[in-house]
């Protein structure tokens, strides 16, 4: 075979997996980046809502302080662009035929949902440092050594609400998975114990077992406390794992 062949060969064969799920995760983070309505319910409206209750603080002890209102807004804004964004670009791309044609590409199924996750990680990032510096500069000061276990947290909850925005948008048409994960995210993020600690006692304490209020338990634990929150950790790991299963068994690509 010639030279020439053998490179142009070689330039057809597909890159290799992990190039490709990077370039693919790379890819969709900076469409979300860009995208002005995603900006808006992944990073504007958590910002706002640390604004507003770092002030209602100021007029009333009923709401707490920025210790605890900050890694209540962080686990708002994961479950905002691992859930509600996740979910809706999916849905919509699944309604236009977009994921069957990637499914079919080198890429796969296993890369596509891969390079979404890598995607959702990036976009956590920079909420984090958004975030954790606006809570910084209104007094918050986390553990050091709960800095390691937030990372940890908050790769367990990307993955769990990941998971169950790509079983929500694979399992529904786009319009209802945008009406959906909306309602979903406002209900988690003003009642399910995400941004606001519920109350460990009576019936309150049963919302405990949701994913959103695991997910603001385990945060709070590694900001406030320095520690790994064991239960709410195992609760949300659990939740991680039955919705990836179901998303496997369930999501349909069209």
């Amino acid at each position: 075979m010639s030279a020439p062949d053998t490179e142009a060969q070689r330039r057809s064969q597909p890159a290799a997996a992990h190039r490709r799920i990077l370039a693919h995760g790379l890819y969709e983070a900076r469409l979300t980046l860009r995208n002005g309505e995603q900006l808006l319910v992944s990073l504007i409206l958590p910002l706002l809502v640390l604004l507003g209750l770092h002030r209602a603080h100021a007029v009333t002890d009923v709401v707490p302080g920025i210790d605890i209102i900050t890694p209540g807004v962080l686990s708002l804004a994961v479950m905002a662009s691992a859930f509600t964004g996740a979910a809706i670009a999916t849905g919509f791309e699944r309604q236009y035929g977009v994921l069957a044609y990637l499914a079919t590409t080198p890429l796969g199924a296993t890369g596509l949902i891969l390079g979404k996750s890598l995607a959702v990680l990036c976009v956590i990032a920079v909420q984090v440092v958004v975030l954790g510096a606006s809570g910084a500069v209104l007094g918050w000061s986390p553990e050091p050594l709960g800095i390691l276990w937030l990372a940890v947290v908050l790769v367990i909850g990307a993955a769990a609400f990941t998971a169950l925005g790509l079983l929500l948008a694979g399992t529904v048409r786009a319009e209802a998975t945008l009406a959906l994960a909306n309602v979903a995210w406002v209900l988690m993020g003003a009642a399910g114990g995400a941004v606001l600690p519920l109350d460990h006692h009576g019936a309150g304490a049963l919302l405990l077992a949701l994913p959103s209020a695991a997910l603001g338990e385990a945060v709070r634990g590694a900001t406030v406390d320095g520690h790994l929150a064991a239960v709410p950790v195992l609760i949300l790991a659990t939740w991680a794992l039955v919705a990836i299963a179901a998303a496997r068994k369930w999501f349909t690509w069209k």
